[in-house]
């Protein structure tokens, strides 16, 4: 379902200026239920994972993820927060594993792969140890509003993978003047440092797309790929 304030944000002077209305004026006073509850009823009320994960923009992610897997002959992917499977119809894995909180959206992308052998989709809560060689966190850190979901989500992310750790997202404590109560950005890499520092930083390549006021043609998030350091390649 596409709400009255997604169609006034097309129209691209009036929604420019209802954007910025909308998030000074009436998101303030609107009640934030929670990372987890905001996103089970997005998802529950027929809600996308967002412009990111179509287009343009998902386009680029899977190109730079796809030449990743193949360049380093990678054959397993957990992706966690992996959202309603938009994304991964472009990624070209021999093994996926989708993790997400929304059961409605997990049994979404079950009914959309069910011909795919190679995909499977499992509960966050369902998690337990299991591990592939690349884990890959895309657009999900900076909804991560709650300190202690934050640093649950990054301590499973960075435990799922055994050779590469990919998280698309921005990296910043800097919060914007624009911008939703499921967004909080964080400076994720002081996490790492502090929390997982067998994961090193291989490469940060800037987003072909920088974001310049338009969700479908840009974004803040930058790809950061990792290497565990305790792995042989």
């Amino acid at each position: 379902m596409v709400s009255l304030r997604d169609n006034v944000k097309r129209i691209p002077i009036i929604g420019s200026c209802a954007k910025w209305a909308y998030y000074l004026l009436l998101e303030p006073f609107k009640r934030f239920p929670g990372s987890e509850s905001y996103w089970q009823h997005r998802y529950s009320h027929g809600g996308a994972s967002g412009e990111g994960s179509v287009g343009l923009l998902a386009q680029y992610k899977a190109e730079t993820i796809n030449h990743l897997l193949q360049d380093n002959a990678i054959r397993s992917v957990i992706e966690i927060g992996c959202g309603d499977g938009d994304q991964l119809a472009l990624l070209a894995c021999n093994e996926y594993v989708g993790v997400d909180i929304s059961e409605q959206v997990l049994e979404q992308c079950r009914v959309r792969f069910r011909d795919d052998q190679s995909k499977s989709f499992i509960s966050l809560a369902d998690l337990d140890e299991r591990q592939c060689e690349l884990a890959l966190s895309m657009d999900v850190v900076y909804h991560l509003v709650e300190d202690d979901v934050f640093h649950t989500y990054m301590s499973q992310l960075t435990a799922s993978a055994s050779k590469f750790l990919v998280i698309y997202s921005s990296n910043t404590d800097k919060q914007r003047r624009i911008q939703g109560k499921h967004i909080r950005h964080r400076k994720f890499t002081l996490w790492i440092e502090e929390h997982a520092s067998h994961w090193e930083l291989h490469e940060h390549t800037p987003n072909r797309y920088p974001y310049s006021g338009n969700d479908k043609t840009g974004s803040f998030a930058d790809f950061y790929i990792f290497k565990n350091s305790m792995t042989s390649f």
